[in-house]
């Protein structure tokens, strides 16, 4: 797979890169596009929304959004299509669990949330609004943390034998990376966890791949 990269100076304006996507959505030889988020003084939803959907490998397009909703769709945003596939290929059965999002983002938790409900998991997204958080927490079966704050998700927040997905990127004061999740306190009652780095990550360049 050949890939080329399109670095716009910091000045470039919103014009230059509209024009970027509109040539590439007419090169044939390309069938993916992909920009970088987030922008810096250019509105991001103008960007994607020029897009090629045949080509909008993220999934981010208004049309490929609607798609993921309705259950009809050629393929999925990255890290939700990954965290789906790390689910199924630890053998683990979505269908009837109690599944807990915690985080609405449009890129990972909306989109997330859609497709544990396409595999029948019965879905309940939570964010910093939520009332009773830990309580929705403890009944998850599978626990999604993508909520950006580093170990949010203790121990006490777990049921035993949960699937615990950790979608954070998040750097400490000391310069190490951490997730969303304690995990060294969490991975004692979680049935599966995964790490950070080397979990999710690793899995939505994949689906980037796969989609492309």
């Amino acid at each position: 797979m050949l890939s080329e990269v399109y670095k716009l100076s910091g000045s470039a304006t919103q014009i230059e890169l509209l024009s970027l996507v509109e040539k590439l959505n007419r090169k044939a030889d390309i069938h993916g596009i992909l920009v970088q988020l987030p922008l810096q003084r250019i509105d991001s939803e103008k960007i994607i929304g020029v897009i090629d959907p045949a080509k909008d490998v993220d999934a981010f397009s208004p049309l490929n959004t609607g798609k993921v909703m309705l259950g009809n769709y050629l393929y999925a945003p990255c890290t939700p299509a990954g965290i789906i596939e790390l689910i199924k290929r630890s053998g683990i059965d979505i269908a009837g669990k109690r599944c807990v999002v915690i985080g609405r983002s449009n890129i990972v938790g909306k989109a997330l949330a859609m497709l544990l409900m396409h595999e029948n998991g019965t879905v309940t997204i939570c964010h910093s609004r939520t009332l009773e958080l830990v309580a929705a927490c403890r009944e998850a079966d599978i626990l999604v943390a993508a909520i950006g704050k580093p170990n949010f998700v203790t121990a006490d927040m777990v049921k035993k034998g949960a699937c615990v997905i950790d979608v954070g990127v998040n750097r400490l004061p000391n310069g190490k990376v951490c997730g969303d999740v304690d995990f060294d306190a969490v991975s004692h009652a979680a049935g599966f966890i995964t790490t950070v780095p080397g979990g999710v990550g690793p899995m939505t360049k994949t689906m980037l791949l796969k989609n492309t």
